[in-house]
């Protein structure tokens, strides 16, 4: 009777275990080259916001992912181009999106100016819905000039505990932080009545991101050449969106046996979860083309003194979880 018993609890967690298996993302996560990825959740959906990853005259466009458990994505095709955006010409890339005042406000950067002289920047479109379809908001780049050595490029938008936005941004291996007007039609000065407030910490090149943990300002970025197989991400920890930012070390990097150039990422959480992932795009083994990105996702932990552990970089990606 015992062995009876004993085979019917063996069958019973055979058949649990193949009827409850773990379903992973995969990495990539969806297919098409793809770089520079801002994940997000809106509406109980993750969204994913990247760079079409192409020679410079053809990146013109940009599509968005979501997915309700991580593991299934949407693609959402061209949700903003430069037909909608007159002063844009080429090399869109590096989306941030922020939820304000019932719109979705999408910032991007255009045309990779190398001077004060050339026309493009930071630029602002608007759209009812995370899917767009997005249209220039205000007419003109926000920003289109070098201030503080910082190339108008790798905008993210952060919102502070207070709801404040700031916009933490720069290539050539500077960086700002402006404060944005509640409505997003331009920049305004801080209490000290300054604009740009430069942040860069050392080994920063560019791709920044900033989120808050228990009172803490996480500051990260990306360091290396986005070309090469040494691209990688690294971090910081501040009382202030304005730091001081001390460079504590390096997070995310290149696996040989698994892909290169793993960097500019974005981070999301689980609203009321501690359970933290990072978004990032990396170069397959044996792929050499700059533009041979793909985006990935994979956990992101901390230690017991709140520092982020280096992260596993993987070919299985993450498991499906639920938006809330």
């Amino acid at each position: 009777m015992k062995r009876i018993f004993t085979i019917i609890i063996l069958l019973s967690l055979l058949i649990y275990g193949c009827t409850h298996q773990i379903h992973y993302s995969g990495n990539p996560v969806f297919p098409g080259w793809y770089a520079d990825p801002e994940g997000t959740i809106y509406n109980k959906r993750f969204w994913i916001f990247p760079t079409y990853s192409a020679p410079y005259k053809d990146q013109v466009f940009m599509d968005a992912f979501s997915s309700k458990d991580l593991t299934n994505w949407k693609k959402h095709e061209r949700i903003i181009d430069t037909g909608a955006v007159n002063w844009a010409e080429k090399a869109m890339w590096a989306p941030s999106v922020i939820k304000r005042n019932g719109n979705y406000f999408l910032l991007f950067g255009a045309n990779d100016i190398q001077s004060d002289e050339q026309a493009g920047g930071i630029g602002i479109a608007v759209a009812v819905k995370p899917e767009g379809p997005y249209r220039d908001y205000l007419g003109k780049p926000l920003i289109d000039k070098f201030h503080n050595g910082a190339q108008p490029i790798d905008q993210f938008v952060f919102e502070d505990a207070d709801g404040k936005l700031y916009l933490i941004y720069g290539g050539w291996r500077h960086c700002n932080i402006v404060k944005l007007k509640d409505d997003l039609t331009g920049i305004e000065p801080t209490a000290d009545g300054t604009l740009f407030h430069e942040i860069t910490p050392e080994g920063y090149v560019e791709g920044p991101f900033m989120f808050i943990r228990n009172g803490k300002y996480y500051f990260m970025w990306s360091e290396g050449g986005w070309t090469g197989p040494d691209y990688s991400v690294a971090y910081a920890i501040g009382d202030s969106p304005f730091g001081p930012f001390e460079r504590i070390g390096r997070i995310l990097q290149q696996d040989p046996g698994i892909a290169t150039g793993a960097g500019h990422h974005s981070v999301i959480r689980i609203p009321g979860a501690e359970k933290y992932y990072i978004v990032y795009h990396r170069r397959p083994l044996g792929q050499k083309d700059r533009n041979s990105r793909e985006v990935c996702i994979d956990m992101m932990e901390f230690d017991e003194n709140g520092f982020i552990k280096p992260v596993i970089i993987t070919r299985e990606g993450v498991p499906a979880q639920k938006a809330r």
